[in-house]
């Protein structure tokens, strides 16, 4: 039976059988909001309501039937139908079979996927029925040797009291597997508190990996039961608005939902891998990652050079680097301080990630081939100031941006380069013409991500010689300076870093890089006589942060070192 339909809410029903009253309904659900339960886990908390009640609500409610457990003496013919591990995760105790059909007792709705993954595991037609919680525990103690809903969070490999003692807070999207709910949102707030910009969920073959992305790196977080797997899995990509049927292909989703009163958006992807379905949740958080141009790091040269920059009336600004160096983070920051009411600004982004008040915001949708050369050729009809393309991935959406660039129009984008004159000779690998470049492009960022050490307890270290020589320093230079290194405390979670700060390299164009750029010099001549009139290179910065005491010479070689040791 499919429980996809609409139902009639479980106060009704509490209210219609005489269960509780409409004022204990109201507490039951401002409880269950409290405390991330189901209305009628709540109702069984505040003491309104026994098992067998919410039982007999629930089948009423997804109109199946209600069972006494305690009247049956399952055979072991019966029982042997479904495995401990099956139990286990679904919650499920089999209690009949009739010719292709197997009857199974539950005290939750098995949902359409549940039902699915139990008609291909046992080869036979699956019908269900309610049983209250307390009959569920004991047929599954009884029959299979194992624990109930109480043993949920224990056991080898599972979370650790930590994730109970964490605020958890309201996601908006109902779901009746309401432990899951409760751990995918306690999942998400534990991922916030903790500074990560990614959560992973990773199938193994023996568990389930979790994984946050903090500073940058990945940390491996107590893992939940195997079994739990597929209901964690579903549970997400119901919050996502994906299609929970489709196993074997990727998709994309997202969720919103609040976490210490901040509105928080994910941005979700699954990928299937070996070992079942490998989810990755993007945190977009307004409250961290809109930040002002003053935010960014930039040392005072390069910032006033920046600001300038934004004060041109057209070309092109573009922003280099790999995916998660911080590149839209930069971009939505120059934005936000163009963005006034006597100027219109118009985005063509590969997805939204921010909505910014004031902006319009355009959506890349290959389903229907709406592409950023697509979005940009209509957004020019609408007479904006200021344009944002999201990336400038191709020859048509190059020769388009660079043709806005040149008839009044600030235009803003990304490309992927690994520094800021390689993006010049990029454009031309594309096919745009040479002058075009040399005319349209008015500066180029590129940028990287380093970890900040952590001010309560970074220490002075003595540097080897191998490293300074590396990024270029000599003992001599360092001066009285000191260098210093991690140590870890409590502030840091003792790893000894504590956030992540951008290192950066602009390029402005003047008359001698047009001309260069026009006559297709390579990048090393251009970058040549870009220092030569002031560029600050990535490897520059990088050591300039070093001997500000924000971070080490280990953080500035994973992103740039000397070309000529």
């Amino acid at each position: 039976m499919l429980t996809t339909d609409k139902k009639m809410p479980l106060g009704k029903i509490l209210v219609g059988l005489k269960f509780a009253t409409v004022e204990q309904v109201k507490e039951g659900l401002k409880h269950a909001k409290e405390k991330m339960m189901l209305l009628g886990e709540a109702m069984r908390d505040l003491g309104y309501l026994d098992d067998e009640q919410v039982a007999r609500a629930l089948a009423k409610q997804q109109n199946v039937k209600f069972v006494n457990l305690k009247k049956y003496e399952l055979p072991p013919e019966v029982t042997g139908l479904v495995t401990k591990e099956i139990v286990e995760e679904h919650r499920i105790i089999p209690v009949m079979k009739k010719g292709r059909q197997v009857t199974v007792a539950t005290d939750r709705v098995l949902e359409y996927f549940a039902l699915d993954n139990l008609r291909f595991i046992l080869g036979h037609e699956v019908d269900w029925v309610m049983a209250p919680q307390t009959q569920v525990d004991e047929a599954m103690k009884k029959y299979y040797g194992i624990g109930g809903m109480n043993d949920m969070l224990d056991g080898d490999g599972g979370p650790n009291m930590s994730y109970k003692d964490m605020d958890a807070t309201e996601v908006t999207t109902d779901d009746e597997e309401g432990y899951v709910s409760q751990l995918v949102q306690l999942l998400i707030t534990d991922a916030i508190k903790k500074r990560a910009s990614d959560i992973h969920v990773e199938p193994m073959e023996e568990k389930v990996r979790i994984r946050y992305r903090i500073d940058g790196d990945c940390v491996e977080m107590e893992s939940p039961p195997k079994r739990l797997q597929g209901p964690l899995i579903q549970r997400i990509k119901i919050l996502s608005k994906m299609d929970i049927a489709e196993r074997r292909k990727p998709q994309d989703g997202r969720i919103k939902t609040k976490v210490e009163g901040r509105d928080i958006d994910l941005r979700v992807s699954v990928l299937p891998c070996s070992w079942g379905e490998s989810v990755v949740m993007r945190i977009l958080d307004k409250a961290k990652n809109l930040v002002g141009l003053e935010i960014l790091g930039m040392h005072p040269l390069d910032f006033d050079r920046f600001q300038k920059i934004l004060k041109k009336p057209n070309g092109i600004f573009l922003v280099t680097g790999p995916t998660g160096s911080g590149k839209t983070t930069t971009l939505y920051a120059a934005l936000n301080a163009l963005n006034k009411p006597d100027v219109k600004i118009i985005t063509a982004e590969d997805p939204v990630e921010y909505n910014l008040t004031g902006i319009n915001q355009a959506q890349v949708n290959h389903q229907i081939e709406l592409s950023f050369a697509r979005i940009l050729r209509a957004m020019l009809r609408q007479a904006p100031n200021i344009i944002l393309v999201g990336e400038i991935r191709d020859h048509e959406t190059a020769e388009i941006a660079i043709q806005a660039a040149l008839t009044g129009h600030l235009v803003f984008s990304t490309l992927h380069t690994n520094d800021a004159p390689g993006a010049l000779t990029r454009l031309m690998d594309m096919g745009v013409k040479p002058f075009l470049v040399a005319s349209a492009v008015q500066a180029i960022l590129a940028q990287r991500l380093v970890r900040v050490l952590c001010k309560h307890c970074k220490a002075p270290v003595k540097p080897e010689p191998a490293e300074l020589k590396m990024v270029g320093l000599k003992p001599e230079t360092i001066g009285g300076k000191s260098i210093y290194g991690p140590v870890g405390c409590k502030e840091c979670g003792g790893v000894g870093f504590r956030g992540r700060q951008g290192v950066y390299e602009l390029l402005e164009m003047n008359s001698v890089i047009r001309e260069l750029t026009f006559t297709q010099a390579s990048s090393l001549k251009i970058r040549n006589e870009a220092r030569q009139i002031g560029m600050t290179t990535l490897l520059d910065d990088g050591v300039r942060k070093v001997l500000e005491g924000k971070t080490t010479i280990g953080e500035v070689l994973t992103i740039a070192h000397r070309e000529d040791i």
